[in-house]
């Protein structure tokens, strides 16, 4: 069976905390999203990239951003997130989607081959990353379980909580979890943008490592963070040290030939 590996960028301007989150810009070229949108190119096993853009007038600046990466994109419901990101490997002729949050500047990128090549040679439904620094997580889905997620799943399950319907209903799906080497098992940091402290930490990131953008490693932001307690104290009040796949018992450790 041929793959073909879309990465589903789901976009929408809100938030109460911190409006706009995607086009938020981390240095003076770059938004959240353009980053994101760099970073993913880097990858010949992403064939497609593909904008997820609610409906709305608040959310036509989505669709610039699409031309001027010359990226696709669909529109969708504004509250059925999980929709979305369907319609978003619908139209990529995806038969596994790549998925981050447009609001996480960076991932694990060290990962992601490694992943992708456990993903497609053990038959996965689902393959995901967890125990991560918040923000750093990524997750690869089958098309067709995303289909059964949103077919199965409740409202809530479909909203921005996407995953919640694989996670809670682990024995419907072939999944594998992989942990990141325990140096990285960091719950007690944060690199997504949710907050204004977000913005702060993600741009002085992005300015330490101006030479490495966009791919900046998991080590070098962990290590980075650790150097900064001035820039984790600003947001010690938001970190949520929950593991998101622990519902799965099959966990595996991750190396460099995963």
């Amino acid at each position: 069976m041929n793959r073909r590996f879309v990465a589903a960028l789901a976009c929408r301007n809100t938030g109460s905390r911190l409006y706009g989150k995607p086009l938020q810009k981390i240095n003076d070229r770059d938004t959240i999203l353009d980053q994101i949108i760099h970073a993913v190119r880097r990858f010949p096993i992403i064939d497609e990239i593909v904008l997820g853009i609610s409906e709305g007038v608040a959310n036509l600046p989505f669709i610039d951003v699409a031309h001027a990466h010359g990226v696709s994109y669909i529109l969708g419901d504004p509250q059925d997130v999980l929709k979305r990101l369907i319609q978003c490997g619908r139209a990529g002729r995806a038969t596994d989607v790549f998925r981050v949050t447009t609001e996480c500047p960076w991932f694990a990128y060290d990962m992601l081959p490694g992943l992708w090549r456990a993903h497609v040679e053990n038959g996965n439904d689902i393959t995901v990353c967890d125990r991560l620094p918040e923000g750093l997580n990524f997750e690869i889905y089958t098309l067709d379980a995303l289909e059964r997620a949103h077919e199965r799943g409740s409202s809530r399950d479909r909203s921005e909580f996407c995953s919640n319907y694989s996670r809670t209903h682990p024995e419907e799906f072939k999944a594998q979890v992989y942990l990141p080497p325990e140096s990285w098992r960091r719950m007690d940091l944060r690199v997504t943008v949710d907050y204004p402290e977000d913005l702060i930490i993600a741009r002085e990131i992005a300015r330490q490592f101006a030479d490495k953008m966009p791919l900046v490693g998991t080590d070098d932001i962990v290590r980075y963070l650790d150097s900064r307690t001035d820039l984790c104290a600003l947001i010690n009040p938001y970190v949520d040290p929950s593991p998101l796949w622990d519902v799965f018992s099959h966990q595996l450790e991750w190396t460099s030939h995963a």
